[in-house]
């Protein structure tokens, strides 16, 4: 943070020289007042996402990081200071947005358990890759599924029938994503 402090001291110093104090100021205080007025447009719009996503039943994990990074970009923008003010501008247009919002779902997702980053973000999305077919082992007492459509003495196979003659593609693994 003092290293943050000293770099901006010596751009605004080094801003100065080049244009002027007085433009140097008036540009401070052009990206501060467009840092103010995005920050109440970007924390407004964001809440509306936010309210439209929980309503429709949709998981608001999107909204949320879309709306923290554009608060991020805003309040950087508001910061006096030239290094803050380029990060925020970068941050409130859409490339970087996008990168910076897929960096915090990434952040997030590690963080929080499975469960809740599902709630969050929703489902997640997994490559399959097929490898060997793998055979199925007699299913025991203990671990037999009952489907629906079976009847509780016959014990189905990982493909819901109660045939017993599962294939490779039809072998399911039950399990937590972790990256």
């Amino acid at each position: 943070m003092f290293v943050l402090a000293i770099a901006e001291i010596a751009t605004f110093v080094g801003v100065v020289h080049w244009v002027g104090a007085f433009w140097a100021m008036l540009a401070l205080a052009v990206t501060s007042a467009t840092g103010l007025l995005l920050l109440r447009r970007e924390g407004i719009r964001g809440w509306r996402a936010f309210r439209e996503a929980a309503e429709a039943g949709r998981p608001p994990g999107e909204q949320v990081t879309n709306s923290l990074v554009g608060l991020l970009g805003a309040l950087m923008l508001a910061v006096p200071g030239f290094i803050s003010s380029i990060a925020g501008l970068l941050l409130v247009l859409p490339p970087f947005r996008i990168l910076a919002r897929h960096a915090v779902r990434r952040m997030t997702e590690r963080q929080l358990s499975s469960a809740v980053a599902g709630d969050l973000f929703g489902p997640r999305k997994v490559r399959v890759h097929r490898g060997d077919p793998v055979s199925t082992p007699p299913a025991s007492p203990s671990t037999t599924s009952v489907s629906s459509a079976a009847s509780p003495a016959q014990p189905s196979t990982a493909s819901g029938s109660p045939s017993g003659s599962a294939g490779p593609a039809s072998a399911v693994i039950e399990g937590e994503i972790v990256r």
